[in-house]
C-alpha cells in the first residue's frame, strides 16, 4: 500500500514570487510541495479576512503550512481556520511583541500611509523593504524574485504588517530564525530555532539546511 503524501504548502514573503522556494526539495515519496501566491487585496480587506480568502487554495486534508516573512503573519492567521499538521514559520515574528520598535513605531504614528509604495516598483527600494538587504551585486536575482509591485498590495502589506494584532504564539508552531535577520532582529524573538549566519532571506540561500532538517521537523 502506497505511503500517503504529507502536503507541504509555501508562502513567500513581501512582494515575493514563490520563486523563493526554487530550491527547496523534500523526499518526493513522502511530500508533495505546493506553492502559494499573493492576490491583490479587496478593498479595506483585513489580514484575517485575505487569509480566510486564501485558505480556499489549500485543498489537502492536514496539510503543512510554511510561511516566511509577511508570509508567515500569514499563514499564522490561514492556520486559524484550517486544522494542519504543522506550522512552520521562517524569518518572522509569532506576536505583535516580536516586531521590532521601530516598526512598531511606523504604526503607532501611522506613517505606513505616507510611504512612497509607489516608488516601490524600483527594485532596489523594493529589495530593502522586502529582504532588508541592498542590491549591491544581486540585482537580477532580485528582479526573479521580487515581482508583486501592485501599489494596493504593498499598500495594504505594509499596513498589515505594522498593525499586527496577534498577542499570543499560536501553540505548537515552529519558529526557523536567522541569526543576522536585518529585519526581524534576534533580540527581540524568543523559541526559535537559530541558523548561523542566516539572513533575512535564508531560505534561499541556506536551501541545504531547510532540504535536511525540514523532514524531520514536518514528521517530528
Amino acid at each position: 500500500m502506497a505511503q500517503e503524501l504529507i502536503h507541504v504548502y509555501l508562502m513567500p514573503g513581501m512582494a515575493a514570487n514563490p520563486l523563493i522556494f526554487e530550491y527547496i526539495k523534500l523526499p518526493e515519496n513522502q511530500f508533495k510541495i505546493h506553492w502559494l501566491e499573493w492576490e491583490i487585496p479587496l478593498v479595506n480587506e483585513s489580514l484575517q479576512d485575505y487569509a480566510k480568502r486564501m485558505c480556499l487554495k489549500v485543498t489537502h486534508k492536514q496539510p503543512v503550512l510554511l510561511g516566511v516573512s509577511f508570509g508567515g503573519l500569514l499563514v499564522q492567521e490561514m492556520s486559524k481556520f484550517l486544522d494542519l499538521r504543522k506550522l512552520i514559520l521562517v524569518s518572522t515574528v509569532k506576536t505583535k511583541h516580536e516586531i521590532p520598535r521601530r516598526l512598531q513605531l511606523v504604526a503607532k504614528t501611522k506613517a505606513y500611509k505616507i510611504l512612497p509604495t509607489q516608488l516601490l516598483g524600483n527594485v532596489k527600494l523594493l529589495a530593502k523593504y522586502a529582504f532588508g538587504e541592498t542590491l549591491n551585486k544581486r540585482a537580477e536575482l532580485y528582479q526573479k524574485y521580487l515581482s508583486v509591485s501592485n501599489k494596493t498590495y504593498l499598500d495594504w502589506a505594509i499596513k498589515e504588517m505594522v498593525c499586527w494584532k496577534q498577542e499570543t504564539a499560536i501553540p505548537n508552531c515552529v519558529h526557523i530564525h536567522g541569526e543576522q535577520d536585518a529585519v526581524f532582529p534576534v533580540s527581540n524573538l524568543s523559541n526559535y530555532i537559530s541558523i548561523p549566519k542566516g539572513t533575512h532571506i535564508m531560505i534561499i540561500y541556506k536551501y541545504k539546511w531547510f532540504n535536511e532538517n525540514l523532514p524531520k521537523i514536518i514528521l517530528g
